[in-house]
């Protein structure tokens, strides 16, 4: 399999992360798609990979191509025995993809919307069009989603309950991104704040960049 990504992204650190936690690091090759001169976008890459340009995109044996987080991971949790982490019955399948799609809706897309309009985001080549006031709503609606999940993890270890999950990942990837155009952790988010030292400390979060490119 080949995983297409930008290894620093925080949308690819979720794939990254999610193959490390399943042991499956060494069945992939990076392929690396740089962002900053918009090889994401370009006509070849939309109609052979990923028409929305977009990464990562994990390619298959056969050719077919596998993009979004979401799907990727669903994808990879089911190769080999048990799901781990996208829940191995109904409860937990809704709870982990429930809190996984409020992880992308209230941080991590609300950070990328921020990046790409209300900062330089990927340069003038790829940015075409930005929208400041859109992009500063959005950083204030990152830092909202922040608190919300400063909450949930005031009640329980994990963002969709007991188990470490795509939801953890996800909000992980929120986190990255947030620290990547220096949106820090609102004061009084303790429980968040030690969830993500936690996290900091798995090696598949630590070293999610440390991966052989060849």
């Amino acid at each position: 399999m080949i995983v297409h990504d930008w290894p620093a992204g925080p949308y690819p650190a979720r794939v990254r992360i999610a193959l490390a936690e399943l042991g499956l690091r060494e069945r992939v090759r990076f392929e690396t798609v740089d962002l900053y001169k918009g090889e994401h976008k370009r006509e070849a890459f939309r109609a052979q990979k990923n028409f929305s340009g977009t990464l990562p995109v994990l390619e298959l044996e056969d050719g077919t191509c596998i993009a979004e987080c979401t799907a990727i991971t669903e994808y990879l949790d089911h190769l080999e025995g048990a799901p781990r982490l996208t829940g191995a019955n109904p409860r937990q399948r809704g709870l982990i993809h429930m809190m996984s799609k409020r992880a992308e809706l209230e941080v991590l897309d609300a950070v990328s919307v921020y990046f790409h309009h209300a900062t330089p985001g990927l340069g003038p080549t790829v940015e075409l069009y930005q929208n400041p006031e859109w992009g500063l709503r959005q950083r204030d609606r990152a830092l909202r989603g922040i608190r919300y999940f400063d909450g949930v993890l005031r009640a329980q270890p994990h963002v969709a309950g007991e188990a470490f999950s795509m939801a953890d990942i996800t909000l992980a990837g929120g986190l990255i991104f947030a620290g990547l155009v220096q949106l820090e952790i609102p004061e009084g988010c303790d429980a968040l704040a030690a969830w993500w030292d936690r996290l900091q400390q798995r090696p598949s979060v630590a070293n999610r960049v440390a991966l052989s490119e060849a």
